[in-house]
């Protein structure tokens, strides 16, 4: 199986395995959906930390008034009143006016927190160090743990319109976000090696050989956007290191210069009459009164 560390920029993503023999029409479509569905997870987690600490979402026409401001044009939360979190609510006041304020107990909270931790552990980029590799089989298990978590919180369900339950039944509607640009439509998705495109049309073999212990770096680009930048040469820790070792010499060098000390001169191996006293006998003679 032929490695490939996803990058997307000069940003590590995933490690994900794939034959040498798998059509790149395949292969490019299965990165841009770990791709995309580890976006999902990450923006189901940042929502749900929300959840847990100002409750469900409030109706599109109440958002970002003042009580004043609701009460004068009486509007109601009708999906606030049906979405009680299990044991009961905690109000906590959702200063941007997103939430309505009615959040889970302490319990619950840690419920929806675990799950969330749990679920950035399995997408994280530290897998990569760790060298496990992301399948899409454990980005579904992450977005089904954080589906039944918020079902334990919330049995009832969330309000339709709660970015929660639309990221859940697929209706999210990122235009306009930095998050919707974030994402790759799997049929503009293109993959980089080696300042080359791998084109959709062949196989993964015909780049990489047919050594399928190859571990290559592709990077993953929206097409229109031309080629990503080439891998440095060195990694920036040996360019840290290389730096550290030119400074030492350069402060190495600059003590040398500075040292212009003659006390070397009075070492025995500078005195130039030291043969010739050795043969006379006369070595070491030291004179001193009786």
């Amino acid at each position: 199986m032929v490695l490939l560390h996803v990058k997307r920029g000069d940003e590590s993503q995933f490690l994900l395995q794939a034959p040498g023999s798998i059509e790149l029409e395949e292969l490019t479509v299965q990165v841009a959906r770990v791709y995309n569905g580890r976006l999902k997870v990450q923006r189901l987690c940042s929502e749900m930390e929300e959840l847990a600490e100002h409750g469900v979402f409030l109706p599109p026409n109440m958002q970002g008034l003042t009580d004043d401001q609701i009460e004068e044009l009486k509007l109601k939360d009708e999906w606030g009143e049906k979405c009680v979190p299990s044991g009961g609510a905690v109000f906590k006041k959702d200063d941007i006016g997103r939430r309505n304020g009615q959040a889970p107990n302490e319990k619950m909270k840690q419920v929806l927190r675990k799950t969330i931790e749990e679920a950035k552990a399995i997408i994280s980029k530290k897998q990569v160090e760790a060298g496990v590799c992301v399948t899409m089989e454990m980005v579904k298990d992450a977005l089904d743990q954080l589906r039944g978590a918020v079902m334990i919180v919330y049995p009832m369900g969330l309000p339709p319109y709660d970015p929660i339950r639309m990221e859940f039944e697929n209706k999210e509607d990122l235009s306009g976000t930095q998050a919707g640009l974030n994402v790759i439509k799997e049929s503009e998705a293109q993959l980089w090696w080696a300042a080359k495109e791998l084109r959709r049309t062949k196989k993964l073999s015909d780049y990489v050989g047919k050594n399928e212990k190859t571990k290559i770096i592709a990077k993953i680009q929206q097409r229109g956007q031309g080629a990503p930048a080439r891998e440095p040469i060195i990694s920036s820790e040996e360019q840290k290191q290389l730096m550290l070792y030119y400074h030492r010499r350069q402060e190495e060098l600059k003590r040398l210069e500075e040292n212009d000390d003659d006390a070397c001169l009075n070492s025995p191996w500078a005195d130039n009459t030291a043969l010739k006293r050795h043969f006379h006998g006369v070595k070491d003679i030291k004179w001193r009164p009786r």
